[in-house]
């Protein structure tokens, strides 16, 4: 180790095993990248906009989206960079920035969804003490403990990866900076280090998964209690959007990140990172606005509003 070269800078294979298919990945994920930032902007605005939407649920989602949108700057300039690009560096700081970022509004994301289904919870099991447990203090408390645990979970990992000695390869075979590609490139034994950054990703994965479960548990005891079938309706379609980003996002992300990096596949594990780096941004505006009335009711009125304003000019 002492005579070998210390790793000044990654290199980012990406997708070039495509080949000529690169522009038109690039083309894709562009106008993805587009609708996940036009779509989660639309979130922020109407529920900042329409003060019927100013309860801890869309306060809640408003996060999130925030989360997300920074979550996606983090990776996917970058990655559309290199799509066209020949040269696919990025300096060691650089990559343990990025890695730092996205694990930290990863962490957050998983926690916030955490958080929201203890609101659900709240709302649907205890709704005569709802204001009280869910006042906005407590929302505002709760947001700021999933960003600060979020990113002290991600400065755990990010340090344990990059303390580690880096003399030989420095290609990393993904599109970001993310653990396993990295850790695979250290030239000195990684066991402790992994076994921490394990835990870590229980506590950010595992964690909030189990008290989702247990908070859904309890919801569905109660929803089954409702004499009513509309009234059930209601209930379950409270809960329908927030379970369809938990599954996908937890089940593409557990995949990745709660097993070893000697499993790593870098073509599978792009795929599926492809998943929750792309899609679930992208799914989280779409399934918010298209399953919630009360977010295509405020949609409508900001749209007849930017009408009636357009149509006065």
């Amino acid at each position: 180790m002492a005579n070998s070269s210390q790793v000044t800078e990654f290199l980012l294979l990406g997708f070039s095993s495509f080949g000529e298919l690169q522009p038109v990945l690039f083309v894709l994920f562009l106008c993805l990248y587009l609708i996940i930032l036009s779509g989660n902007f639309t979130i922020i605005s109407v529920i900042h906009l329409d003060r019927s939407l100013h309860t801890p649920m869309y306060f809640f989602l408003c996060v999130l989206s925030t989360s997300e949108v920074f979550y996606t700057i983090v990776i996917l300039p970058k990655m559309l960079i290199n799509l066209l690009s020949v040269l696919r560096t990025l300096s060691f700081m650089g990559c343990a920035t990025q890695m730092f970022f996205f694990l930290g509004f990863a962490a957050t994301n998983c926690l916030l969804l955490g958080v929201m289904g203890y609101d659900r919870y709240t709302a649907i099991c205890q709704p005569l003490r709802y204001p009280v447990l869910m006042n906005w203090r407590v929302c505002g408390q709760l947001a700021a403990s999933c960003i600060v645990s979020g990113f002290l979970i991600s400065l755990v990992g990010t340090t344990l990866v990059f303390s580690l000695p880096f003399c030989g390869s420095n290609k990393v075979n993904h599109y970001f900076c993310d653990i396993s590609p990295v850790i695979q490139l250290a030239c000195a034994e990684t066991y402790v280090n992994e076994l921490v950054i394990f835990i870590c990703g229980v506590l950010a994965l595992v964690v909030p998964l189990i008290f989702i479960c247990i908070s859904y548990g309890f919801i569905v005891h109660t929803i089954l209690k409702i004499p009513s079938a509309e009234g059930k309706r209601k209930a379950f379609s409270t809960c329908a959007s927030h379970l369809i980003v938990v599954i996908v996002h937890y089940g593409c992300a557990s995949s990745v990140y709660l097993r070893p990096s000697a499993k790593y596949s870098s073509g599978k594990d792009r795929l599926v990172t492809v998943t929750y780096t792309i899609i679930t941004p992208l799914l989280n505006p779409m399934v918010y606005s298209l399953r919630n009335k009360d977010v295509q009711l405020a949609i409508r009125k900001m749209i007849g509003k930017t009408g009636v304003s357009l149509k006065t000019l």
